[in-house]
């Protein structure tokens, strides 16, 4: 089981660096422009971004399972 749990785990960070990775390759002015509207932000909203993303990803972890 343990073995299983490292594999799928070592799986899902693979596929987030690369899916990370599709935006800064593809149009890198994009992104830095992303990355500076971002750092503009007051720290709530970014939090309130960080909730949603992680309530996405668990509501898709679900729906796999």
């Amino acid at each position: 089981m343990a073995d299983s749990f490292l594999h799928s785990l070592w799986l899902a960070s693979a596929l987030m660096l690369v899916i990370e990775g599709i935006m800064p390759f593809l149009s890198p002015t994009a992104f830095r422009r992303a990355l500076l509207q971002m750092a503009n932000m007051q720290d709530h909203h970014i939090r309130i971004i960080g909730l949603f993303s992680m309530g996405l990803g668990l509501f898709l972890l679900y729906l796999v399972s």
